[in-house]
């Protein structure tokens, strides 16, 4: 690839019109350039930006898609997140690899090919799935490895690969008052203007809308606490940094439903008096942007963003595209803020939140795709429009995936059981389901009449299901390594305690464990729960203890009564981490 990198850097730095708040999205563009960061691109950037290049390396170092050593020219990621993984996705990898004559995560030395796994993708229903150059390729068999083998062995640009390999479909199984709306472009808006701010707040909360993110704080109190602030400028951020294994509604919300998304945010920003928004697009979803970015152009041709938005003088509002670059921390609203900043997505103390000092610390109301689509319905048809006769109100989209006839995406109304989520998506021998990511919960068969809501199982849209054939020590290995490779580093308790959580769970795992290694497990999680900076920590040891706590004998058959002869010392590694706690905490 002969890219004139100096030409690359300046390019990108006119662009965001040197912007220091944009380092990242530059970061993004050079990466996806030249596959590579190179020290002079730093120290140009660094120069002309007046900024530490330290910083700048931090940056490199914090995201997962930025490098500072090159990447082979065809730079492919197989996700290894658990439904890929029960996919093939290992396997097909192996498979490239050895095709290619080249080892997992080491690029070959003409700097042809480089092959590694990466956390989920979302590509959940579709797998395996990989990224090539960032560009996303599901359905990856061994017919369609052995041609990709073939491709990168003659040089055949990607843009030259079969088109139908980048068609990423959805499959919508059950539709709702959502998916199944067929609201006119402007709808929202039109009503948003006519009835005002307080109207608007007034029916959100008459429709008992709460964030679909996993909080589930009710959106009409977010939207007016942020319109009741005493500022000048507010910001509308949506949330789609979509990184929880297992979800992918927001993808195909964004992919087949982007105008509703929107319109939502748009009418945000109408009620809380905001002229400015902005999508955070995951980076694993690059391959959407360009039509995302199609359709915010249609609607400024149309005046439904801009200035004077219908002919309505001083009624402003737009929005724009901001890219992450690999991180799962980024979908917590503070982190994503910092990642839009510019800077590490590591997550802010608080109070204070967001909604009254948020971006560039002014008010901003953060809600995830969901949230926002469901907004836009009941602005423009009014609260009815999430009625239903359960005892909640509202509906949830499900991502659902895992040992099942029928993955995809499904709408249902909160009070469905889970006993009823299994039979509409074909799942005939369940042996247990995670319901919420890898921090979520485990649920056996003997759950199954547990119902969907915020005070039973709240969840912001996976579900993985697992039949009987499945190991489920497996899988909590699988999550427990995730969230080891996902900690953002900057707290001991987690940075320390994920790895000494992987440690010992695959001690267990290859059969060398012991009963004092749960118990050590146990009060780990303890620590960090209580000492974590933020939920990853507090989490990451759940996965295991869940299994344990739940499907016991996925364990102990792994573990006897033999002397215990650990690797190294937990109780000292413990009494370390409160020591650097204290010590943290003190400066």
């Amino acid at each position: 690839m002969n890219v004139d990198s100096s030409a690359v850097v300046r390019d990108r730095l006119a662009h965001y019109n040197r912007d220091p708040g944009m380092v990242l999205q530059m970061l993004r563009d050079i990466q996806l350039a030249q596959n590579v960061i190179r020290p002079s691109d730093i120290r140009i950037l660094s120069e002309s930006l007046n900024m530490p290049r330290a910083k700048i390396k931090a940056l490199i170092d914090f995201y997962s898609f930025l490098h500072d050593s090159p990447r082979g020219r065809y730079d492919i990621y197989f996700s290894d997140s658990i439904t890929d993984h029960m996919l093939g996705s290992r396997e097909r990898a192996a498979q490239l690899c050895a095709a290619l004559g080249v080892e997992l995560g080491v690029p070959n030395a003409d700097g042809l090919v480089s092959v590694a796994l990466t956390s989920c993708t979302g590509l959940c229903e579709r797998g395996p799935a990989v990224l090539v150059n960032g560009t996303a390729i599901d359905r990856v068999d061994e017919a369609r490895v052995a041609e990709m083998a073939k491709l990168i062995k003659h040089n055949v640009p990607l843009m030259e690969w079969p088109l139908e390999w980048f068609v990423i479909n959805d499959a919508l199984r059950r539709k709702g008052p959502l998916l199944d709306s067929h609201m006119r472009k402007g709808e929202a808006v039109e009503r948003a203007i006519e009835v005002g701010s307080h109207q608007v707040i007034a029916e959100l909360k008459a429709s008992g809308l709460r964030g679909c993110g996993g909080a589930g704080f009710p959106t009409w109190r977010k939207w007016d606490i942020c319109r009741s602030t005493h500022t000048e400028q507010r910001y509308v951020v949506c949330n789609a940094d979509e990184g929880e294994p297992g979800t992918f509604k927001d993808r195909a919300l964004l992919n087949t439903y982007a105008r509703h998304v929107f319109e939502g945010m748009t009418v945000c920003g109408l009620a809380i008096g905001a002229s400015q928004g902005y999508l955070y697009l995951r980076h694993e979803y690059e391959f959407l942007r360009e039509r995302l970015e199609r359709r915010l152009e249609r609607r400024r041709e149309v005046n439904l963003l801009g200035r004077n938005i219908l002919g309505h003088h001083g009624i402003n509002f737009d929005i724009e595209i901001v890219m992450g670059a690999g991180s799962y921390v980024c979908g917590e609203e503070s982190a994503l803020i910092e990642s839009m900043e510019g800077k590490r997505g590591i997550p802010r103390i608080r109070p204070p939140f967001p909604v009254t000092h948020g971006y560039k610390g002014l008010p901003t109301v953060v809600n995830n795709v969901e949230t926002f689509c469901y907004a836009t319905g009941i602005v423009a048809r009014g609260p009815e429009f999430v009625a239903h006769d359960g005892s909640e109100p509202c509906w949830k989209l499900l991502s659902i995936s895992g040992d099942c006839r029928s993955p995809g995406i499904y709408e249902v109304p909160l009070g469905t059981t889970i006993r009823e989520v299994t039979e509409m998506c074909g799942a005939d021998d369940v042996q247990a389901i995670q319901v919420g990511g890898p921090g979520g919960l485990l649920i056996s068969t003997d759950e199954l009449d547990r119902v969907l809501s915020f005070d039973d199982l709240n969840t912001a849209g996976s579900f993985i299901i697992f039949d009987g054939s499945r190991d489920l020590l497996e899988v909590a290995l699988n999550f427990t390594k995730f969230f080891k490779h996902e900690s953002c580093g900057f707290c001991t308790p987690c940075r320390v305690g994920t790895k000494l959580m992987v440690a010992m769970a695959d001690k267990i795992a290859d059969g060398h464990g012991a009963r004092v290694d749960v118990e050590q497990m146990q009060r780990l999680h303890h620590l960090m729960t209580q000492a974590s900076h933020c939920g990853l920590g507090q989490r990451a040891a759940v996965p295991i203890l869940t299994t344990y706590e739940k499907f016991p004998e996925s364990i102990n058959r792994r573990i006897g009564d033999a002397e215990y002869k650990p690797a190294f010392d937990v109780e000292a590694a413990i009494e370390r981490s409160r020591q650097i706690v204290a010590e943290e905490s003190k400066s």
